[in-house]
């Protein structure tokens, strides 16, 4: 009776979906070591899924204009201390977009750049907002535009895959067209 009922709003299907197809995939932790491209450096990156956008460790910003185009340029140290991987590299990048973002703290304008990054055996081309994460715990935030592409998290767990990205990996391209319905953008 129960089953019947369930089955009649989709319950029932959404559950069977879930044991069968969603749970089969390869889990990630709320936590993960992924590999910043180019330079292949490994940085822990929090899976948030309160983020839409995902952020990235940067100092230094400015904004400055190129070609009459919009450009932006920033120091990015990211490492593992634990491997003892440091890179420190100023970067020129083309302004993807600006937002303002709003919090306890007040109104904060950020730049938002497009970079790689290596996340289990796939390179993702992504948006990252701009920002000195100093004193965060993790120099990378992934949001849901990032992680919509990766498969369940599993919040009571951190360090579930290995992130190795060779010349044969492959390569998720940020499509400006995608839409981001379906991960709570209206």
């Amino acid at each position: 009776m129960i089953r019947k009922l369930l089955s009649r709003i989709g319950i029932v299907a959404v559950l069977t979906g879930l044991s069968t197809g969603a749970l089969a995939q390869q889990s990630y932790g709320w936590v993960e070591k992924i590999r910043i491209q180019p330079w292949d450096v490994e940085a822990k990156a929090k899976l948030d899924s309160g983020a839409l956008t995902s952020s990235m460790h940067a100092e230094d910003i400015e904004l400055f204009q190129r070609d009459d185009e919009d450009w932006v340029r920033f120091t990015v140290e990211l490492g593992d201390d634990e491997q003892g991987q440091r890179v420190t590299e100023r970067i020129e990048r083309p302004l993807f977009r600006e937002f303002s973002v709003r919090g306890a703290g007040g109104r904060d304008q950020r730049a938002v750049v497009l970079m790689e990054v290596c996340i289990g055996n796939t390179v993702y081309q992504e948006q990252f907002s701009l920002r000195n994460r100093s004193n965060m715990n993790y120099p990378v935030l992934l949001g849901r535009r990032t992680i919509q592409h990766l498969g369940p998290i599993d919040v009571t767990q951190t360090f579930l895959i290995n992130s190795e990205c060779g010349g044969d990996a492959r390569v998720l391209s940020y499509n400006e067209t995608e839409k981001d319905e379906g991960i709570g953008v209206n």
